[in-house]
């Protein structure tokens, strides 16, 4: 997920050391001084456990998956070979099967582990969080669950450095420049995922990435780092709720910031209204493209069709018309957030705003408290996924683990504009493979990664071969839409049609 609301930053005030002047030096002792000063032993970074696996079973539309769940790690190293970190994954494979396809799963922060798409998505075992009604307290418990792409596909979870239990084991800087920038990020992953086919000898398997949030943006990029540089290409790449957006440009002239945020606005007032539907949603995109667009270019010059678009967008978002008034028709993210639930002394959350928590400081003109969303999902996750890894599957270790890392978030290396997005890797992927197919799929009611984005995208790319390979699929909800059980068939169809098709 993008960690669009960060934790309040803290202040490290470095005090400096006061030293005694002696009255006067003391004379060097003649052995010491030949001496040879004294060297500390090299101490080495503690490892991570050895793999540990359990078999398992599940029953997926009247069929029954025997499965090994495995625990493991992927030891990186550096050029002279010494240890750099250990990333964990969770692997879930079919017993008995041979030349299976095999699905490698990213989220995305950064500073995410793989625990979402585990557990809230396409894993085997499913516990509830993220939806309208759940709570941090609620018991952790693990169910079998039916959308699972088990019975398609094997799953290979990743956890980046410094998510889940992965880890670094370097010192701060180097872990800085080692893992926590753009560029570093995409190759030790692609990297990772070409070990574990070696390891797990699984090269000549059909192969597919799914990637989350700022794991959409990982997607095109890995897909193309393994295919140019590693020499593993993809069959397919799913993009779920993707960090894709091109930059926007100037606000005050382009409209292409208010057309991403419009229409997952207007989602969240039908679906409030019990009046969400792909039919309504259809007008509110054509409408984005078309009147609305052209009114916002067109600005002072035409009155008229200003005034317009001001009516259709109090119309379609329910909002106060002084304040779309006052907003010139410019709807955005932060200060609808702020108003849209004010009245009733609630917060909604910029991953799905028809998910809301009570507002601890009401009175504020900006929002205080952290995203009610991501407040709700550590503990449910945490837990269960801990007590999965520690207790089911038997692999022990006392290191903390990190559902969602602030520390690595805010130690990412930003000198370069992420907001240009990876639609540029995304070209070159689908242009070098003429069969791989690309999935992106989006929950309307997302304000975090709007699926306009994602539509606007893919409708500027030139035609490359069968136009429906890179295809944009949207579902009820917000950024975690899978986390809605009505949700998890319809995904489970497209990304199986995917591995079908090629």
């Amino acid at each position: 997920m993008n960690l669009r609301r960060l934790a309040p930053a803290l202040l490290l005030f470095a005090l400096p050391a006061f030293a005694q002047k002696p009255d006067a030096a003391p004379k060097p002792d003649a052995a010491k001084a030949d001496a040879k000063p004294e060297t500390k032993p090299e101490t080495k970074p503690e490892m991570l456990p050895a793999d540990k696996s359990v078999t398992q079973t599940i029953t997926v539309n009247g069929k029954t998956l025997h499965y090994t769940a495995t625990v493991g790690t992927i030891t990186l190293k550096n050029a002279e070979d010494k240890p750099t970190g250990q990333v964990v994954y969770t692997a879930y494979t079919l017993d008995g099967a041979k030349d299976r396809p095999v699905t490698f799963a990213l989220n995305g922060g950064p500073g995410a582990s793989s625990v979402y798409l585990n557990l809230g998505a396409i894993g085997p075992k499913h516990v509830k969080f993220g939806n309208a009604g759940d709570s941090p307290s609620d018991a952790a418990t693990l169910t079998d669950n039916p959308g699972t792409w088990l019975d398609f596909t094997d799953l290979v979870f990743i956890d980046p450095i410094g998510t889940g239990f992965s880890k670094s084991l370097v010192d701060e800087a180097t872990t800085k420049k080692t893992f926590y920038t753009p560029n570093t990020d995409i190759q030790y992953l692609s990297l990772v995922i070409y070990k574990w086919l070696v390891k797990n000898d699984r090269l000549l398997d059909k192969k597919y990435l799914i990637g989350e949030s700022y794991g959409g943006y990982r997607g095109p990029r890995v897909t193309y780092e393994l295919e140019s540089q590693l020499g593993v290409a993809l069959n397919g790449l799913v993009l779920v709720s993707p960090y894709l957006n091109p930059e926007f440009g100037d606000s005050n002239l382009s409209p292409i910031p208010w057309m991403t945020t419009l229409p997952s606005i207007t989602a969240a007032h039908l679906e409030a209204e019990h009046k969400l539907t792909d039919d309504a949603m259809q007008q509110v995109i054509a409408y984005t493209k078309g009147d609305y667009a052209s009114a916002l270019i067109k600005g002072n010059s035409d009155p008229a069709a200003r005034q317009a678009m001001i009516d259709k967008v109090t119309q379609m978002t329910g909002l106060d018309p002084v304040y779309v008034k006052y907003a010139g028709g410019r709807l955005d993210t932060g200060s609808y957030l702020r108003e849209v639930h004010r009245s009733q002394g609630l917060l909604g959350s910029v991953y799905d705003s028809n998910v809301t928590a009570l507002d601890p400081f009401p009175y504020s003109p900006y929002q205080e408290a952290n995203d009610p969303l991501l407040d709700s999902i550590i503990a449910p996750t945490t837990t269960a996924m801990v007590d999965f890894i520690t207790h089911t599957v038997g692999w022990k270790t006392d290191d903390r683990y990190y559902a969602l890392s602030m520390t690595v978030n805010q130690q990412w290396d930003r000198s370069t504009n992420l907001r240009d997005g990876s639609v540029h890797e995304l070209r070159q992927a689908v242009a070098s493979d003429p069969k791989l197919r690309v999935l992106i799929v989006h929950g309307w009611n997302d304000l975090s990664c709007p699926f306009m984005g994602s539509v606007l995208t893919v409708d500027q790319m030139p035609l490359l071969g069968d136009p429906g390979r890179v295809s944009v699929h949207e579902f009820p909800g917000g950024h975690m839409f899978y986390t809605r059980p009505a949700n998890g068939d319809g995904l489970h169809k497209l990304a199986e049609t995917m591995v079908a098709t090629h």
